[in-house]
Parts: structure tokens; C-alpha cells; sequence
């Protein structure tokens, strides 16, 4: 959840009240954010001592979906209806005299379409900054592009003094050579790809330049007179930055998603049209698409939704009228009146400022918000329920269990690891089709997401290798591995791995491991006087480069008939010299080869067992229901 800092006695004026910290925590508790620090105190020491000091500050911590909070703008607004002190201002578009035949038009290169081809735009007229009020306007952008925006990812914002530049405006692409300009706060101009080198070394911007970088064309903004306002996302043009003497900013904003752009533009310009000269009022920009079709930004219409008092009443186990509701979501900054022709039904109409509201759901909460959830009564349920755990979930206790009472140690390893230590380390090469990868990681060490937990226990291993011998660790844990057919491209799927590190291997120790998990789960063992039977687990040499050769093993599991062939995502074996083609391939153990360890720094010979637990998930189900 984000934290905001906004001055104290500002928020203070603003509310028509000051607050006690107690007062004013109890406020935040009641409306759903959290008072995360007062710096009055430190702000008063400091001053004793002599030592320069802000203002005192207040930290706020809000919920994430809540973009209108990002600021003390909205802060104030969103409070002072909460507290029944204003209504909940009605955001307008004012036109041009001549109509929208005068409106500022950015026209779109098709081009565009290669790199960031979406745009929106919003003019401010008449606005008055104060030095607090322009800091305000910055820092909202940077919290937006750190949060919706995803790091410029998604939307990146541009805000430009309107009065240095010539309209009509157009989004262009050109390769790097030819954009040149001069960039915000330097003193001469360089062409885009000399940006991408000056840049790298300055950190508050290299974090954006992969966006970009690697496209054959960079998103341009220019003037009728060819003046760049911006580089997006990386960095606007000096020639066009505000100040606190600007009266007209033209705001820009381009995105690769449709919905975050409107969202963006609809933030910005609507936090900050309090400072025009009539408040509250924003002229539009048309937007001149690709094929020739033409959009106004920003869309600052109400969304009509319903909602009824007796699913309200249902979920907070209230008896409320239908106008009381309406008067509680008033003080949510909705506009709210009960349907002249169902008195159940109320008709919101939810604020450009809200795109937190997607649901009926969504407005119950915000009107148990405002009626108080301590005020809320408290009931014992009609009905009692024990929940039943997963069946994945009891599997690894199972392991859990039976692995620690052999006197083993549980680890949790994060599940985040480098590339080297999930393929080079481990003597495995990556296909590209396997691992979920970061695609701008703050670490070398957080690269990928793990799909083994072998790295895990041996990097713990390595931090503990000054404790008596043997070390015997497992964990059982989720791994990640990339999937198509799923709707997020991913899957997880729950391992059970070991690690026996002592002055001699111990494949035995493992292979006994696997023994004990396998009898637990109640799956027999195939041997070589009972191959054909129905169903249980066996092992077969294997060639796996993390293995030193000829200790190594994959483990094989023959499902029951009527199951057979029906586990997605687990990988089958190939048809094996005895033909039995349904055997799922679920696991591997062995020694573990001298240079794998001498990657992870261990000097002891080390054996380790890692198996998939999906397999046993609906058997053990099934089996666990008629117990029950």
C-alpha cells in the first residue's frame, strides 16, 4: 500500500479543523486509510536543536486501488465529504469559445503502433500554483507512475507550460538519430540515442530506459513549429517545463493500455482543476487517431451503476432505508438516489475520481465505510463450518510431518532466485519456454522465479555449512513454470525436495526419503517381481548433468487405471524399453555433481531429492473424502 506525505497545517486549512494525532487517526481508522506517522514532534526537536526542518508532515498509507488519494488535493476533498463539510465537487469540460472546432488537436502517426501507441490529453487554464500546490502536482506524477502506471510501463505522463509552445500538437515515432532536442534540466541537446547512454548513469531515469530502448522507433511529441514536448517515457523537453509563474499546462499522457490511460489523465487533471480560475473545470483535446477517427480527453462523465438496500443490508447484517443508504454513499463522494420505481433500487453515479467502483460489492463497502464499521453489529453466524484443507495442502503436511520426525529440518528459502543458480548452477541449460523470468530486475539475485527448490536448500546449505555434519534440510513449496493454456501464462505446482550434505553422499539416505514419503502417501513400490501392477512409484537410472553419472535416478509413478493420462501440466516420461507409456516422470535424486557444489560453495559431497506432489492430489482426495 502506498505512503503520501502531505503538509499538516495545509491538510488542516483545507479541513477547516485541526486535529489532534489521536482525533485524527480515529478519522483516518473510520474512512479506511492508516496515520502511519506524525513528524510534529521531530519537526519541534529539530528546531530546539537548531537544525533545519520541514514542516511538520503527515504519512498516510492508502489503499493501493485508490488514486485519487495519491495526493493532498484529493486527500482533503475525499475527508471533507466524508465529514459532511462539502459536497463532492462536479468535474466539467469547458470548450473553447469557438466550440470544438478550437479544441487543441494531437494527431497520432500511425507509426506510433510500433513502440506506444495510445494518447490522451487535458488543458488546465487560468491555474495559480503556489509552491506547495506545484510540489503537490509533481509528486502526484511520480506516485502515479510508480503505482498504476507500473514504472511508465503502462502510462507515462508529460505536463508542459501551454504558453511556450504552438498547437496543433502530433505523437510521432522516429528512429533514435533523428529525434534531437533539448532534454528537461540540461543545458544542450542530444539525439535520442545519446540519451539512452547519458542517461544509464543517472538512477532516478535508467530504471525506464528499457522500455524503450531496444524498439526501432521512440515515441516523439511535437509542436507546429517541430518543438519536442517529450520523449515519452523517459523525459520531457526543457523548452516546455512548468514553473510556478505558468498559467496554461497542457498535460499529456501515453500508454499501451487503453483503460490505465483514462484513468491517468482523468487523475491528473481532475486533482490539480481546483487551481484553475473556475474551478474544477478542464478544456479537453482532441485526439486525431491512425485510421482518421477522433476521441475527446478526458472522459469525465459518471459511470451509473445500481445498487439495493437489501443486499447492502444482507452483507453488513444492517436494516437500513434506501435513503439512508444513499445519504451514506454521499459521503463517499458518490452522487445517490433512490429509483423512483423500485424503492429497493439506488441509482449511484460513481465520479470520474473513482475507478475503484467495479462492482455492487464495491459501493456496499463504501457504504458500510461511512456508516462505520465498528458500528456494524455483531452476530455469530447462522450456521457452523469447519473448513477442509486443500488437498495439495494436506499432501505436503504429510511430507512435512513425516520428513521432520525423521529429523529433518524444515526450511523457506524465497522463491525468488538468480538465473544462474536456477539453470547454470544446477548444470542445466534454458529453453525459454520454462521459467517465469523479472523483466527489469532491482537484483541479480531476484531474476527469475524458482522452478526447482534445489537452489534453495543448497544456498542454505551453503550459509550453514559451519554447523555439525550431516546437514539434512527439505522444503515443500510451490514452483513456477510458464503455461500457455493458462489464462495468466503461468502455473504453480507443489515440489517436495531434500538436501543430505555429510563427508560421504548418501544416496541411500535420500532414496529412504522417498521411501518414507511414498509409504505416507500410501503408494506402493513397483519392483522388478511386481512391474505390472495397477499403480505405485519405481526408479530408473537417468543421465541428468546436475548428477554425478551413474548416481542419479528419475522417479516414475503409475497413477491408477481410471487415472491414468489425466494429470495436466505433469511431464510423462518417454515410452520406456518396457512400453509402459502412461508412467508420469515426477522427480529426480541422485549425488549431486562436484560442480554444482563448487558453484554453491559447498567442500562436502551432497545427495538430493526433488519430486512433484500433483500427481497424488486427486487419489489422495478421493481417498480422504470417503474417511470423512
Amino acid at each position: 500500500m502506498p505512503t503520501i506525505s502531505v503538509d499538516k497545517a495545509d491538510l488542516w486549512e483545507r479541513l477547516g479543523k485541526e486535529f489532534t494525532t489521536l482525533e485524527f487517526d480515529q478519522l483516518c481508522f473510520d474512512y479506511g486509510v492508516e496515520l502511519d506517522e506524525d513528524t510534529t514532534k521531530e519537526v519541534e526537536e529539530a528546531i530546539k536543536k537548531g537544525l533545519p526542518a520541514e514542516r511538520p508532515q503527515l504519512k498516510i498509507e492508502i489503499p493501493a486501488n485508490r488514486y485519487d488519494l495519491l495526493c493532498i488535493e484529493g486527500i482533503a476533498r475525499a475527508l471533507r465529504a466524508f465529514l459532511q463539510k462539502a459536497d463532492t465537487p462536479t468535474y466539467k469540460l469547458v470548450y473553447p469559445p469557438g466550440g470544438e472546432v478550437d479544441l487543441i488537436t494531437v494527431k497520432i502517426d500511425p507509426e506510433t503502433a510500433k513502440v506506444r501507441p495510445l494518447f490522451a490529453g487535458a488543458v488546465l487554464r487560468n491555474v495559480k500554483f503556489t509552491p506547495r500546490s506545484y510540489a503537490s502536482f509533481i509528486d502526484l506524477q511520480d506516485k502515479l507512475h510508480q503505482n498504476i502506471c507500473r514504472r511508465r510501463q503502462f502510462v507515462a505522463i508529460g505536463t508542459h507550460d501551454l504558453d511556450t509552445i504552438v498547437p496543433p500538437f502530433r505523437y510521432d515515432a522516429k528512429r533514435p538519430k533523428d529525434i534531437r532536442f533539448k532534454p528537461l534540466n540540461k543545458d544542450k541537446e542530444y539525439d535520442a540515442a545519446e540519451l539512452m547512454t547519458v542517461y544509464e548513469s543517472e538512477k532516478h531515469l535508467a530504471k525506464f530506459l528499457p522500455i524503450i530502448r531496444d524498439s526501432p522507433v521512440y515515441p516523439v511529441i511535437y509542436d507546429s513549429n517541430d518543438v519536442v514536448l517529450s520523449m515519452p517515457p523517459i523525459i520531457n523537453g526543457d523548452h516546455t517545463k512548468i514553473t510556478l509563474n505558468t498559467r496554461n499546462v497542457f498535460i499529456d499522457c501515453t500508454a499501451t493500455d487503453q483503460t490505465k490511460l483514462d484513468i491517468v489523465v482523468n487523475m491528473v487533471a481532475t486533482m490539480f482543476a481546483e487551481y484553475t480560475e473556475e474551478p474544477f473545470t478542464i478544456e479537453p483535446v482532441r485526439v486525431i487517431l491512425p485510421n482518421g477517427e477522433t476521441r475527446i480527453t478526458p472522459d469525465l462523465s459518471s459511470r451509473q451503476m445500481t445498487a439495493h438496500a437489501s443486499y447492502i443490508n444482507s452483507c453488513t447484517g444492517l436494516s437500513l432505508t434506501s435513503t439512508k443508504v444513499a445519504d451514506l454513499l454521499q459521503r463517499m463522494a458518490h452522487k445517490a438516489t433512490v429509483s423512483p420505481t423500485n424503492p429497493d433500487e439506488i441509482i449511484v453515479l460513481i465520479p470520474p475520481t473513482r475507478p475503484d467502483i467495479l462492482h455492487e460489492c464495491d459501493i456496499m463497502e463504501d457504504a458500510a465505510i461511512a456508516y462505520g464499521f465498528n458500528n456494524l453489529p455483531d452476530k455469530f453466524p447462522a450456521t457452523s463450518t469447519v473448513a477442509q484443507p486443500l488437498a495439495i495442502s494436506k499432501l505436503s503436511d504429510v511430507i512435512r510431518i513425516e520428513w521432520a520426525l525423521a529429523g529433518w529440518v524444515e526450511v523457506l528459502p524465497l522463491i525468488l532466485c538468480s538465473h544462474e543458480e536456477n539453470f547454470e548452477w544446477l548444470n542445466h541449460v534454458d529453453d525459454n519456454e520454462t521459467a517465469v523470468k523479472i523483466a527489469n530486475p532491482k537484483t541479480l539475485e531476484f531474476q527469475v522465479v524458482r522452478t526447482t527448490l534445489l537452489p534453495g536448500l543448497l544456498k542454505t546449505t551453503r550459509e550453514n555449512r559451519s554447523h555439525a555434519l550431516p546437514i539434512k534440510i527439505f522444503e515443500t513449496s510451490d514452483v513456477v513454470f510458464k503455461d500457455k493454456s493458462k489464462e495468466r501464462q503461468a502455473r504453480n505446482e507443489r515440489h517436495a525436495a531434500a538436501v543430505w550434505c555429510n563427508k560421504t553422499a548418501g544416496f541411500e539416505i535420500v532414496h529412504g526419503m522417498l521411501d518414507r514419503a511414498m509409504k505416507m502417501l500410501e503408494v506402493p513400490h513397483i519392483g522388478s517381481t511386481n512391474f505390472n501392477a495397477e499403480t505405485g512409484y519405481y526408479i530408473k537410472e537417468t543421465s541428468d548433468s546436475m548428477y554425478f553419472p551413474g548416481r542419479a535416478a528419475t522417479i516414475f509413478y503409475r497413477p491408477p487405471h481410471a487415472k491414468r493420462g489425466a494429470l495436466s501440466g505433469i511431464k510423462k516420461s518417454v515410452e520406456s524399453a518396457l512400453h509402459v507409456s502412461h508412467d508420469l516422470e515426477i522427480g529426480t535424486l541422485g549425488i549431486l555433481h562436484p560442480t554444482v557444489l563448487e558453484k554453491f560453495e559447498i567442500g562436502f559431497p551432497c545427495s538430493a531429492l526433488e519430486f512433484t506432489l500433483e500427481p497424488f492430489k486427486k487419489q489422495m482426495q478421493q481417498v480422504w473424502t470417503s474417511d470423512n
